[in-house]
């Protein structure tokens, strides 16, 4: 599993024209998810992400995590994660998890966030996604489990 965290201001995810996850301070989760993937590597990388000393002190030094802080979650199923651009000048998603795979691992991840305290919002998995986002620092940070 590939997760990019962006810490953000705000953030929001729409689906046509309707919103279907938003949060304040914390952090927009990007997941993809590879064939070989299990519901034990969603729960380390959620276990990661939520540990994942990201956030500034009060002296501007990153020494608090979304969890010391109480940040919110906005998890985004993102199979472009998978993408392999290393030939030609179309991007290949052979080495992306199908959705019959995919979207249960997405959910047990946002599940391990919420078991952890953490208030979770999300996509929708499959939909096209028009996700707004006011990155913090700006702070981007790819983790891999």
């Amino acid at each position: 599993m590939r997760a990019v965290l962006q810490r953000v201001a705000k953030a929001s995810v729409l689906v046509g024209d309707e919103l279907v996850g938003a949060i304040d301070q914390g952090l927009v989760v990007f997941v993809g998810v590879g064939p070989s993937d299990s519901v034990e590597k969603a729960r380390v990388l959620a276990d990661k992400t939520a540990n994942l000393r990201i956030f500034s002190d009060e002296a501007g030094k990153f020494n608090l995590s979304a969890l010391s802080m109480s940040a919110e979650m906005l998890v985004i199923s993102q199979f472009t994660l998978y993408a392999d651009a290393s030939h030609g000048r179309r991007p290949s998603f052979v080495e992306a998890a199908p959705p019959e795979i995919a979207a249960p691992l997405v959910d047990a991840y946002a599940e391990q966030l919420r078991s952890l305290g953490l208030r979770v919002a999300t996509g929708r998995f499959g939909a096209h996604m028009l996700v707004q986002l006011v990155n913090d620092g700006p702070v981007t940070i790819l983790l891999e489990a």
